[in-house]
């Protein structure tokens, strides 16, 4: 287990540098967990309970459009931390859920151990900050290019950025994420291909 500690640190270390003693407050907090491939972890209609980190595995949030469609709003290509971030902030019901795709290798803390851990450490509250301004960047970016860029685009600038997602997440979930119709993926990879 001290080495998906270990992971955990270096991740939070290409952000700000984590002294020992927060390190030492991770190994009390955070609790590992392995959870097996199509678990829901945190369903809607609850308020998310914990702040995940993925040492390994793949994870989406999705909802369900009123059609009843599966609508992904975010595929990790951890390890990064993994939640529905409004909702987990704000502890307000989420209309997503969170999927293991694959099996997964977790660190996970509870929504009030996340307070608790940001009065006793010294870089807690820093990081957190950190990570939502991160988080906000990210959905900010997601939103223009679904606006701006063409479907062939947007997969290819998913392709370039996050291969390993492209790898090891079933198509349909990557065309949800995209914004595009698992037909037309399907004719973009192949004509790509050619």
């Amino acid at each position: 287990m001290e080495a998906n500690f270990e992971i955990l640190f270096d991740y939070i270390s290409l952000l700000i540098d984590i002294p020992p003693i927060d390190q030492e407050i991770c190994r009390k907090y955070f609790k590992p967990a392995f959870v097996t491939k199509d678990t829901i972890i945190e369903p809607s209609g609850k308020v998310p309970e914990y702040h995940n980190f993925i040492v390994s595995g793949y994870m989406r949030n999705f909802y369900l459009d009123e059609n009843g469609q599966e609508i992904t709003t975010d595929i990790n290509d951890g390890p990064r931390f993994f939640t529905s971030y409004d909702h987990f902030i704000n502890k307000t019901p989420s209309n997503e859920n969170l999927h293991c795709i694959t099996d997964c290798e977790l660190l996970r803390i509870k929504r009030n151990d996340v307070d608790i851990t940001a009065k006793l450490g010294v870089t807690q509250r820093d990081y957190t900050i950190q990570i939502l301004q991160q988080q906000l960047e990210i959905n900010k970016q997601r939103a223009v290019d679904l606006t701006t860029l063409s479907a062939e685009q947007r997969y290819l600038k998913l392709q370039k950025n996050h291969p390993t997602i492209i790898q090891n997440v079933p198509l349909k979930y990557i065309a949800s994420y995209l914004g595009i119709n698992p037909g037309s993926l399907s004719r973009i990879r192949k004509d790509l291909s050619r």
